[in-house]
């Protein structure tokens, strides 16, 4: 603990710091008692030369008469004086003559002698010496005392004269001896050294707590803290914010500590995962992992690679993965060795249950600090499922050849951008006329009538079908097909396979019982139409015989009435025109012509056709039409005879009902049409008797009516449903809220998506 303590920042820091503060308060203390005991000394020894010179004046006069008694007597009062120890006066051979101590009167005092060698070392005795030499200190038992040495100078009183015996050229006739006593003076220098002792104590007391407070406080304990989260985060605690409040840059460090230690926990917290996570990759990575050493042998392998190849156990790799006795002829980790670059082959072996193996090797090196390469990374891709599935695909794709031949139908694969025949069977060149390598190529879009490949261009991109349209072979014939189109990828394209069946027979079938249908309709509307016709022939003659009047009479027809004239008769003639080209038109045979059709527009023309019956049997027709109605594919001349063969079940159903209700009978034909995102809906209901829920599902079968005998061939609703089919629509019957029946034709918009 000691040893901590002295090797720790605040044990340097204080010592450091108290060894300087105690040398210079030692110094300053030093100094202090020095320059005071100087003072004082130096104070004494002026106050004892003041008073030498004082005795001096006060013996001269009794000297120059040599009266010993007055200069005893002043001897020995100025000895009186507390602080005086004693007063000696010395002749030139060093005895004493005077003295405040008779003993000591005769004494003879060695020149030798501390007192007198110190004029005496020099040859000859200097007259004066500095106060400094003339004083010294002398040791009394325990009292300390001080004494001056003055001269008695020889002056002119002194010689010569009458009665002195001394020479004129005699410098010092004597020696004044003053000691004076310097325990007051030593208790004062004593009590100021004591003094400044303490007080240098207590500042360096006060000094040292203060500094060792505020380093402990403001650098000691931040560090301590600063340390204990630097090891938490080496450590597995991980990063703790400290809490320094200190706008210093011992805070300023604590922060800019906080930031790195947070950004460290994350980048440690990272970097934990990124090895746990490449960990978990080396170790449960699909693909079999091993490293080789230089000496070839598996020191180190995920879990694929035990599992095929069981544990290494420190056996080289051809040991392992082959079961070879010696090296491999062509060895990929070999190659990486010599040349320290990545290298792949194709191996196969022998797994840990007997069964045979295949794989794909890649090897990259592994390289130490110096760039020497030490090691050669094996990462394996087990290809035995992909080997079995190539054998598999070899069978299927030949089996698939001989299914794709023997399709009896054309079945073509086209690009899905382009729609360029990229592959077909042989009975498509049955089919269309051409070999199968000239139909390779060729565009799909070729197979159809001039002028319509662009209405069915997005139909055969987008539609999961096409019921019926109309194809040309290679001589020129035109035949009718239906088509079932698939995507699928094919040799890595997008592609459409497109199923071609000849349904010309069938439609020509049904276009026989279509037009037998007609003649039947064009036959039961006869009355009907032969009123169209005289309506306005009706008007022509009423105008011809007007002319007649006017000529035989001779009269003059005005401008505007003949103008009223020829209009109503220009007006009269295309209406009747009209009638029969429509009659004549819906009459003929159609060739089926798939299109763009307006729904609206087959509705009104069928209406058109057919609204004079409805009138002759006072039958109110109801219209509520979407003006915004997409467009659909589909022959109009086909729809219009759907929507005769509706509206004309819809006036049996409706006179059936109410042929004996004679009073307020509800005779009401509602047609509607809608448009949604994708589909096309057109409904025609009427009020008659309904369909009993018994025979709605035999409604659309041939030859089924509920029509008495010679009414109905039962051919209208079959006829209908076969046309509707065959545009990829739909029909369905249903009872009406208001009552009677309401059947539902919905077909797919023009412009159809999957």
């Amino acid at each position: 603990m000691l040893k901590r303590f002295r090797e720790s920042l605040i044990a340097k820091m204080i010592l450091s710091g108290g060894v300087t503060l105690l040398l210079c308060i030692f110094l300053w203390t030093g100094f202090n008692v020095y320059y005071f005991k100087s003072n004082v000394v130096s104070n004494v020894m002026s106050d004892i030369e003041m008073v030498s010179d004082t005795i001096m004046l006060a013996l001269h006069y009794a000297m120059m008469l040599d009266n010993e008694e007055d200069i005893k007597e002043n001897i020995n009062n100025i000895s009186k004086q507390e602080e005086i120890e004693s007063i000696r006066v010395y002749n030139k051979q060093g005895r004493i003559v005077f003295s405040n101590i008779p003993e000591e009167i005769g004494k003879v005092i060695s020149q030798h002698a501390p007192s007198c060698w110190v004029c005496h070392q020099y040859d000859p005795v200097p007259p004066n010496l500095p106060l400094e030499k003339r004083t010294r200190m002398v040791e009394s038992g325990k009292r300390r005392l001080m004494a001056i040495m003055t001269p008695i100078a020889n002056s002119e009183g002194c010689s010569p004269g009458p009665c002195h015996v001394h020479e004129k050229d005699e410098q010092v006739l004597g020696l004044l001896d003053v000691t004076v006593n310097m325990e007051s003076k030593n208790d004062m220098i004593l009590m100021f050294e004591r003094a400044n002792m303490g007080i240098s104590v207590v500042v360096f007391a006060a000094t040292f707590l203060a500094l060792f407070a505020f380093t402990y406080r403001f650098i000691f304990r931040p560090i301590r803290r600063l340390i204990t989260a630097t090891r938490g985060i080496s450590g597995e605690k991980g990063h703790t914010d400290i809490d320094i409040e200190q706008v210093d840059e011992i805070g300023t460090l604590g922060e800019a500590f906080n930031m790195m230690g947070r950004r460290v926990t994350e980048k440690h917290r990272e970097l934990m995962e990124q090895r746990e996570e490449f960990r978990n990759l080396f170790d449960n990575v699909p693909c079999l992992v091993s490293v080789v050493d230089t000496d070839y042998r598996v020191i180190r392998h995920n879990k694929a690679y035990e599992q095929h190849f069981g544990l290494p156990m420190g056996k080289r790799c051809w040991q392992v993965n082959k079961g070879r006795l010696e090296k491999c002829e062509v060895c990929p980790v070999d190659r990486t060795f010599q040349d320290g670059l990545p290298h792949m082959s194709e191996e196969s072996g022998m797994a840990k249950n007997g069964h045979p193996i295949h794989w794909i090797v890649y090897t990259s090196p592994v390289r130490n600090e110096d760039g020497k390469v030490v090691a050669a990374m094996e990462m394996m891709i087990d290809i035995t499922h992909r080997r079995e599935l190539e054998s598999k695909l070899a069978a299927s794709e030949h089996r698939y050849h001989a299914i794709f031949d023997s399709i009896p139908n054309a079945v073509f694969v086209l690009d899905r951008e382009t729609l360029e025949i990229l592959n077909c069977n042989e009975p498509s060149q049955e089919m269309y006329g051409w070999t199968q390598l000239e139909l390779r190529g060729r565009s799909f879009m070729g197979f159809f009538r001039p002028g319509e490949a662009k209405d069915w261009e997005e139909q055969l991109r987008t539609c999961p079908a096409i019921e019926l349209c109309t194809h040309v072979d290679k001589s020129g014939r035109q035949f009718f097909v239906f088509l079932r189109i698939s995507p699928a990828r094919f040799e890595e394209r997008d592609t459409l396979i497109v199923t071609c069946t000849d349904v010309t027979r069938k439609v020509e079938a049904e276009q026989q019982l279509i037009q037998a249908s007609k003649m039947t309709t064009l036959g039961e509307m006869s009355t009907g139409v032969a009123h169209e016709l005289n309506q306005p022939l009706t008007i022509l003659k009423a105008i011809s015989n007007l002319l007649t009047r006017k000529v035989e009479n001779g009269t003059e027809v005005a401008p505007d009435i003949m103008r009223e004239m020829a209009d109503g008769i220009s007006t009269h003639v295309d209406r009747a025109a009209k009638i029969i080209e429509h009659m004549r038109e819906f009459g003929r045979k159609s060739d089926l012509r798939t299109m763009p059709v307006q729904v609206n527009e087959v509705l009104e023309r069928g209406f058109e056709f057919f609204h004079q019956q409805l009138m002759v049997h006072n039958i109110e027709v109801v219209w509520d039409l979407d003006p915004d109605l997409p467009l659909i594919m589909a022959d109009s001349n086909r729809l219009e005879q759907v929507v005769i063969n509706l509206l004309l079940n819809a006036r049996d159903a409706i006179e059936d009902r109410w042929a004996g209700n004679r009073e307020n009978p509800d005779k009401r034909v509602l047609i509607t049409s809608a448009g949604t995102p994708d589909k096309v809906v057109f409904r025609i209901c009427d009020t008659g008797e309904g369909i009993p829920p018994a025979i709605r599902e035999r409604l659309f079968e041939p030859f089924f009516t509920t029509k008495n005998v010679g009414k109905g061939t039962g051919l209208g609703l079959s006829i209908s449903y076969g046309i509707v089919t065959d545009y990829g629509g739909d029909i369905r019957a249903s009872s009406w809220d208001e009552g009677g029946a309401c059947f539902e034709i919905t077909f797919p918009r023009a412009e159809c998506e999957l």
